[in-house]
């Protein structure tokens, strides 16, 4: 039996994901949305076209919007489906997802947000609760009636609203604004990790998304703006499209490593070169991210973990977001997730590895080198400044000068390289 979900952005019908007989799914644009020449195609990997894309080709964007890992496994036990079933997981979760498509059950129209939603703030008691549930029920699937969320990522997090300040989960239909993220389970400190590594990135004078760390009921937790919602004239949130690079190039949210067949720097600063509006200025902010990361240590930074972002005509590298110094927490490889030239980790880089990620990139080494060093001794000089003003704010000193004390040792080290 086949089974279809409309795929909107914002009041219009873009296409239907299918489902059939077998458990294939496939993607078809609609056709008035194909003949308006004012609409975009959804990704850079499903372009307007009349003729369906199967499984193959339509997975690795709709299977991006779904979360990973073992917060897709919870999620698929919390909601009684199969964790291998994208279409299923999208048909219970796909009202509030990344970008600015929602999915609706064909024959259902989603509810249209006017601005006047009105959702009560969450207390104190009901918020640490829901902290506590969420690793084991991600995006309180199954739990609230009406409210069907998605974000990608192994990380337990939530899609929430604010009411004058406070945290409140939002209205059906009604477009989230903010991420919640708790701890990482088993790994310390990370909303003192990532909110340092998010804040030292901003210093360093690179785009990143609004971090705010708090904590709640002595339970920490990190609350992130969301890029991809914007105000309107009359002050009513709008989505806005994005797609993670994976996605962009037709490759499986599980295949996100470049180890795996995911994307590259090559292969990523050349889809900034073909999709941007402007190329020469978000080549050079993918630059800047690929060096900050090798700087602070962070080895995670994969393909899920860049984005596109559409806004009106124009295309560009999405605000950092994610951003944590992996290599201080144990148990985290310290394999990057993208080689720097040929070099796989920081022990790796030597002077010939500005030469090899040159050439790979297609940037003069010269000027990378010296780019490089300008980020390093950034990272450097704004690393303690950084901590301290997280530490003033609550959170731990220890960890946090610990963050600095990596920095400073990376800094160091492929200072001699340059």
């Amino acid at each position: 039996m086949r089974k279809a979900l409309c795929v909107w952005w914002d009041d219009r019908i873009t296409g239907r994901l299918t489902q059939n007989e077998h458990g294939d799914i496939g993607f078809v644009y609609d056709n008035a949305w194909i003949a308006d020449p004012a609409t975009r195609a959804i990704s850079q990997s499903l372009p307007k076209r009349p003729e369906p894309f199967k499984r193959r080709e339509a997975r690795p964007f709709f299977a991006g919007l779904l979360p990973d890992e073992e917060m897709r496994k919870g999620a698929a036990r919390a909601l009684g489906v199969s964790e291998k079933n994208d279409f299923a997981l999208l048909d219970r979760l796909g009202g509030d997802v990344a970008g600015a498509l929602t999915l609706w059950p064909e024959g259902e129209t989603p509810p249209v947000y006017d601005g006047t939603f009105t959702t009560e703030p969450l207390g104190d008691k009901a918020f640490a609760e829901l902290l506590d549930q969420l690793p084991e029920r991600p995006l309180l699937a199954g739990q609230k009636e009406g409210v069907r969320l998605s974000l990608a990522g192994a990380q337990a997090k939530l899609p929430v609203v604010l009411v004058d300040g406070h945290v409140a989960l939002p209205a059906p239909g009604q477009p989230t604004t903010h991420i919640v993220k708790p701890p990482i389970r088993r790994r310390p400190f990370t909303t003192e990790n990532e909110t340092f590594t998010m804040r030292l990135a901003a210093a360093c004078g690179l785009d990143v998304a609004e971090v705010q760390p708090r904590k709640i009921k002595g339970r920490p937790y990190l609350l992130v703006k969301r890029y991809d919602r914007m105000a309107d004239a009359q002050g009513r949130i709008q989505r806005v499209h994005q797609e993670d690079f994976c996605q962009a190039l037709g490759i499986a949210p599980e295949l996100k490593y470049a180890v795996e067949g995911g994307p590259t720097f090559k292969r990523s600063f050349a889809l900034l070169r073909i999709a941007a509006t402007r190329p020469a200025v978000e080549v050079l902010k993918l630059l800047d991210a690929a060096l900050f990361n090798l700087v602070v240590g962070n080895a995670d930074a994969h393909g899920k973990n860049f984005s596109l972002l559409y806004q009106s005509a124009t295309t560009s590298l999405m605000p950092l977001y994610d951003l944590m110094c992996t290599a201080a927490i144990p148990g985290i490889s310290t394999t990057l997730a993208m080689k720097i030239g040929e070099a796989a980790e920081l022990k790796d880089v030597t002077a010939r590895t500005w030469e090899k990620f040159a050439q790979a990139i297609e940037l003069s080494a010269p000027f990378l080198r010296r780019r490089a060093k300008e980020i390093a001794e950034l990272a450097a000089a704004h690393a303690q400044e950084t901590a301290q003003a997280i530490v003033a704010n609550g959170f731990d000193r220890t960890a946090l000068e610990g963050f600095t004390a990596i920095v400073d040792s990376r800094v160091s080290a492929i200072v001699r390289t340059l």
